[in-house]
């Protein structure tokens, strides 16, 4: 988290998977940002998530908060109410990186989103989650409805081609590329930052 703050800056609280890229915007857009990331396996663990979202919430009630996330919890939007807060459009953070044409084309497709958080540390989100590490097993949960593995690479990437392919052999799923801008997830954070600093105004 950024220790410079002030009345008039807003906090951001939320998953760390576009940590950097988000780190990139407020600096490049100078906005009253300040952060706090949590670990983006959160949504592979609802109970977790939850608490986790809460205590930071909790512990930083005092600030003037937005929250990046999607839907990755059936009561997120609760959640965010009862602490008076509110949360970035969009369904998750693909959405929010290809804006939501592109991600519902895609996803309609078949498509698995990667980023590249992720594809570094699969194995162990995924085995931890499905309890098992049978590849016949987990190639049979991802090859149930998707048909690739798309892999979102930003502006902001390092490199992940080898851990994406270990990714696609354990998933069966055969591996796309797409580089993406950062302008709808700029687009998003900016609608929020200004939703909110209107509202502390």
């Amino acid at each position: 988290m950024n220790t410079a703050r002030s009345d008039d800056r807003v906090l951001l609280v939320g998953c760390g998977i576009l940590r950097r890229e988000i780190l990139h915007l407020i600096e490049k857009n100078h906005w009253p940002l300040d952060t706090m990331f949590l670990d983006s396996s959160l949504h592979c663990d609802l109970k977790r998530l939850e608490n986790r979202l809460h205590s930071a919430l909790s512990r930083t009630r005092d600030r003037n908060t937005i929250v990046f996330y999607g839907t990755c919890h059936p009561l997120m939007d609760q959640m965010l109410e009862a602490a008076r807060t509110f949360r970035t459009v969009g369904q998750n953070c693909a959405e929010m990186l290809l804006g939501k044409a592109r991600f519902t084309e895609e996803l309609g497709n078949g498509a698995f989103f990667l980023l590249e958080d992720w594809a570094r540390r699969w194995e162990q989100i995924t085995f931890k989650t499905f309890g098992t590490t049978k590849v016949e097993v987990i190639r049979e949960i991802y090859r149930g409805d998707r048909k690739y593995m798309l892999c979102l690479k930003t502006p902001c990437s390092a490199s992940f081609e080898t851990e994406a392919a270990r990714v696609s052999d354990l998933t069966g799923l055969p591996l796309r590329w797409l580089s993406v801008t950062l302008g709808h997830l700029e687009m998003v954070l900016r609608v929020a930052l200004e939703r909110k600093l209107e509202a502390m105004s």
